[in-house]
């Protein structure tokens, strides 16, 4: 085993034990939580390691990173999820390698995911981004809708063609009245979250939590956690 494989191996079992950890805390099933590790700024060697390693979900949130990983990895079984703010003019790319879009926060956004789904006869996954620290119609300081769009977005999503509405993302707001209320901002999501189930049953994944604050998320209920630092290391500063 090199030594980077041995180093995400540990890793992965760190973070593993602590998802678990959380689950027996929530008295939760382990298999409720699916992991996906964030790869930005990571090459694609590093994909391919964790893949070996059993990782089946992976995230990137730059299209300019993300497709060319994606072209070196299409090979490896995994599932790839776009979490950063998709601009539409990257949507073409990004629409060919992404298996779930968790960044969806716009009418215009979903109408240009739709457009490209169906020119590439595919079918897309979205989740909506909730922004907590915005107002209810506004949006928040890295993307997402404020909560009174969740319901115009999702049936925009549900009724498009070519993309699925799958559920709701959020990350923990830096400002706002959740700032530092981790747990409490992903209460806040999952209760969103039983209100959009209520209209669309299938919607029913829930990505919330990162390295820092994983526990918090598997306490609230989330379904998926997207973690990177506590997987792969400090990132490398981009330039």
């Amino acid at each position: 085993m090199t030594d980077r494989k041995a180093q995400l191996a540990g890793n992965l079992a760190k973070v593993e034990e602590r998802i678990t950890a959380a689950c027996v805390a929530a008295g939760r099933k382990r298999e409720e939580v699916t992991l996906i590790v964030v790869t930005k700024t990571y090459p694609s060697d590093d994909v391919r390691i964790l893949s070996e390693l059993g990782v089946r979900h992976v995230a990137e949130n730059r299209d300019q990173d993300a497709a060319p990983k994606a072209a070196a990895c299409a090979d490896l079984p995994l599932s790839w999820h776009f979490v950063g703010q998709l601009q539409t003019n990257k949507v073409r790319s990004v629409v060919g390698y992404a298996d779930v879009v968790q960044s969806v926060d716009r009418a215009r956004l979903v109408t240009a995911l739709s457009k490209e789904a169906v020119r590439r006869e595919r079918e897309l996954g979205c989740l909506i981004q909730v922004a907590l620290d915005a107002e209810e119609t506004g949006r928040g300081e890295r993307g997402g809708a404020g909560t009174g769009g969740i319901e115009e977005l999702a049936g925009l999503v549900a009724e498009a063609p070519g993309l699925r509405l799958d559920g709701l993302m959020t990350v923990a707001p830096l400002t706002g009245p959740y700032a530092g209320r981790e747990l409490a901002a992903f209460e806040r999501l999952m209760d969103l979250s039983t209100d959009l189930r209520s209209a669309h049953p299938a919607a029913n994944m829930v990505s919330a939590g990162m390295s820092a604050d994983l526990e918090q998320a598997v306490a609230a209920g989330a379904t998926h956690v997207r973690v990177g630092t506590a997987v792969l290391g400090v990132r490398p500063r981009l330039g």
